[in-house]
């Protein structure tokens, strides 16, 4: 199913979601990133909102504007952020602060080397992380970014995409449940 087809099914009570994807998804909606950055950003939203007919027309729409390697960036920050968004948000919300000093024994050799453009990763990775809700990785891509020149403006556009994208995948997949 196309971006488009699954835009048409989100019901009328949703409709703020339909309109904001309109516009997220793409330059002038999501000020500072350029359209591969959108959609990588898209991508690594979907994949984190676990919903898969919306993951792959996201992903269908990628493949148009990004390379393999790219696109492989987009799906390491989903695959990462699923992993340290628990670890970190753990660390940070448990009483006991003696788990925040311990290492994490957790393999994230991607992180330093994630096939794509290392923005674009972060990118993606702020946007994964605010849907995941991890308050310290949100802090730590944020920094990153903002040390690598990025605007507000431009982080901002890539959380909006990661909170459009997420939104749209609970209510088309929770619409299909709904009987009344």
């Amino acid at each position: 199913m196309s971006l488009t087809e699954l835009k048409a099914l989100l019901p009328d009570y949703a409709k703020d979601l339909r309109l904001n994807l309109d516009s997220v998804l793409n330059e002038s909606g999501a000020p500072g990133l350029s359209t591969k950055q959108i959609f990588l950003i898209a991508l690594a939203s979907a994949i984190g909102s676990r919903y898969a007919p919306l993951t792959q027309a996201i992903a269908e729409e990628t493949a148009k504007v990004a390379d393999a390697a790219e696109i492989g960036g987009a799906k390491a920050a989903a695959a990462i952020m699923g992993m340290t968004n628990i670890y970190y948000r753990f660390t940070h919300l448990v009483s006991e602060k003696d788990y925040a000093t311990l290492p994490a024994r957790l393999r994230m050799n991607v992180m330093a080397n994630p096939g794509g453009d290392k923005i674009d990763f972060e990118l993606c990775s702020i946007a994964v992380s605010a849907i995941n809700g991890c308050g310290m990785c949100l802090d730590s891509h944020e920094k990153v970014l903002r040390n690598h020149g990025l605007t507000t403006q431009t982080i901002q556009s890539a959380v909006r995409i990661g909170a459009v994208v997420h939104a749209a995948a609970v209510i088309l997949e929770q619409n299909t449940a709904l009987t009344i």
